[in-house]
């Protein structure tokens, strides 16, 4: 029973500390990796059609 009225006042005192808060900035997510291969893999593509249509320039 000793502890129990010890802990009760404790644990109410700590209720209050606790704070839950959105954060300031936003969650930023970068993609750009994603993006930058694709764009390699399609010029790539591009520069080997067109290799492909000219053989005689390159």
């Amino acid at each position: 029973m000793g502890k129990v009225l010890f802990l009760v006042p404790v644990m109410l005192s700590t209720a209050g500390c606790v704070q839950v808060s959105a954060p300031d900035k936003p969650i930023e997510i970068n993609l750009n990796i994603n993006i930058r291969q694709e764009v390699v893999v399609r010029l790539q593509q591009d520069v080997r059609d067109l290799i492909d249509k000219n053989p005689g320039v390159f």
